[in-house]
């Protein structure tokens, strides 16, 4: 059933109380002004690239002759901030949209853009979840309204040749989630890594519902060192732009935490007493952090117990 569909039913449904409609209004009111106070701050890296940080994943856009690349695109209530920030820019409207993954804070966006004439661009497994597929035990999503959903699906990954760059798209196998994709624009030098990496501002969500595991954020982070220099510009799914030498930071932490579960569990101990041994302990610093220590380890723990992904594509 599609998102608009059963929004419509569940405003019938609740019209049979007037204290229940009442909540629903309500409960829509809370969501818009959740993101009233939202800035969209725009920060230039290179001719006719940028990013925009709001609430939600962070936004990459390229722009120029040959149209508007957007990667990304927070939640459906920001759209208006978005498009005004893009047109700030000196920009089209959103010509062609990625979605590094398919979690609501980066595609939640998608069926305003798609209704506004974007062509959404994602991996498979991104539109497979978006449908409401899901292939694990959490059971289904509600599937996304058809103008939400990726027209152009892709396995490896894509080429564009816009905007006097080559974009590369490339699919990271099981890393955040089963369909994260890192975005390189090969002439500005600037990468769009998702939810792959989260800098300086939380340890990493490992999705392990969504085919997510720890050894792919590792070989995630492995690739994307060997296509990166010391003047490129890496876009973190969530906090700060990050360097080369951020990344490997990440890398080297994700290598030791690993290890070390590993190490763990080869002697038995069991994920109550590996978490009692604080293995994230130096990089668990942000009080706030979306994801803290206890969590993190308890992802890598269940990563390292699964067999390695052979077949990527297997259902």
């Amino acid at each position: 059933m599609s998102k608009p569909i059963s929004r419509t039913l569940a405003v019938l449904l609740l019209a049979v109380s007037p204290l229940a409609l009442s909540a629903y209004s309500e409960s829509n009111a809370q969501e818009a002004d959740r993101f009233a106070g939202v800035e969209i701050k725009v920060v230039p890296l290179a001719e006719g690239v940028a990013v925009l940080f709001g609430a939600g994943g962070n936004i990459g856009v390229s722009y120029g002759p040959d149209g508007t690349v957007l990667i990304d695109d927070q939640f459906a209530p920001l759209t208006p901030k978005i498009q005004a920030a893009i047109a700030g820019l000196g920009a089209e409207p959103v010509t062609y949209l990625i979605n590094t993954h398919w979690h609501g804070d980066h595609s939640g966006g998608n069926e305003n853009f798609g209704k506004a004439g974007a062509l959404i661009m994602a991996h498979d497994h991104v539109r497979e979840r978006m449908l409401g597929i899901q292939k694990s035990g959490r059971g289904n999503d509600p599937a996304s309204a058809v103008e939400a959903l990726p027209t152009v699906t892709y396995h490896d990954g894509l080429k564009l040749h816009l905007n006097g760059d080559e974009v590369q798209i490339k699919h990271m196998k099981h890393g955040h989630t089963d369909g994260d994709s890192i975005i390189f624009w090969k002439k500005a030098n600037v990468l769009h890594m998702g939810d792959l990496f989260f800098n300086k501002m939380s340890l990493p969500f490992i999705d392990l519902d969504s085919g997510g595991n720890a050894r792919g954020i590792l070989a995630a982070a492995d690739k994307v060192l060997t296509m990166v220099n010391d003047d490129t510009k890496i876009i973190p799914g969530h906090g700060p732009m990050a360097t080369k030498t951020d990344l490997i930071a990440y890398r080297d932490m994700m290598k030791t935490v690993i290890g070390a579960v590993v190490k763990a569990q080869g002697e038995g101990k069991s994920l109550e007493q590996v978490q009692a041994m604080k293995l994230a302990g130096q990089w668990d610093v942000n009080p706030d952090a979306f994801i803290k220590g206890d969590a993190f380890v308890a992802a890598v723990y269940k990563s390292v117990q699964k067999p390695e992904h052979v077949d990527d594509h297997a259902h």
